[in-house]
């Protein structure tokens, strides 16, 4: 990796825009730089290639004045098209060694894994990062896979020295929990996109109350 070669880890934001189509993206960019998110990711599953693209370099060129990195859901043509700074691949998506030979080395490529099995071979192939879930439940999305709760993330954490972002029904409330399992950061979705208020729940994943 080149200039995201140390990304800080803290809190991914996960933006789905067929989740919640009601949402203004360019604000909630502007909302994520300023509320200090680590990184953005970008995910539509259901939408044409065109139409991914499009919003794709929207949000890259939104970002290019800022220090977030924009990781690309699935695919690596749109990565490649907007110049993203990586790509993020499910089990069942392009697999790491051929997208690691389209994107070259200086690019992110973080792997969703659910098991040390997973996490293991992802390691070994040259993961830059690993997505681990579920941890809790969670809605945003479909057909989801074992449920891995704190144990299991711990599980992981044992298996690989890799970066860990622990993703699925991830709360301010149990954001601790999961840092202290192991995981390097979380990433989120709907703990922040269906908040009223998107930049106040922001702030309450970056710069969280003490405990009392």
């Amino acid at each position: 990796m080149d200039v995201f070669s140390s990304p800080n880890w803290k809190v991914c934001l996960i933006i789905d825009p067929e989740l919640y189509p009601e949402l203004n993206l360019l604000q909630v960019v502007e909302d994520a730089i300023a509320g200090g998110i680590s990184l953005v990711q970008l995910r539509l599953k259901k939408s044409s290639t065109k139409k991914f693209y499009q919003v794709a370099t929207g949000i890259a060129t939104h970002l290019r004045s800022s220090p977030l990195p924009l990781i690309i859901n699935d695919r690596v043509d749109i990565a490649l098209a907007c110049n993203a700074a990586g790509v993020h691949l499910g089990q069942d998506d392009l697999p790491l060694a051929v997208a690691r030979q389209l994107l070259g080395p200086s690019k992110i490529i973080g792997i969703s894994v659910n098991n040390p099995d997973e996490a293991r071979r992802a390691e070994e192939g040259g993961a830059d990062y690993l997505g681990v879930g579920p941890i809790f439940p969670t809605s945003s999305k479909e057909n989801l896979r074992p449920l891995l709760g704190i144990e299991g993330l711990k599980k992981v954490r044992k298996m690989t020295s890799l970066p860990l972002l622990a993703i699925g029904g991830i709360t301010p409330e149990n954001m601790g929990a999961v840092r202290q399992a192991g995981a390097n950061g979380v990433a989120v979705i709907s703990g922040i996109l269906g908040a009223k208020d998107i930049k106040a729940q922001i702030k309450k994943f970056t710069h969280p109350l003490p405990k009392e």
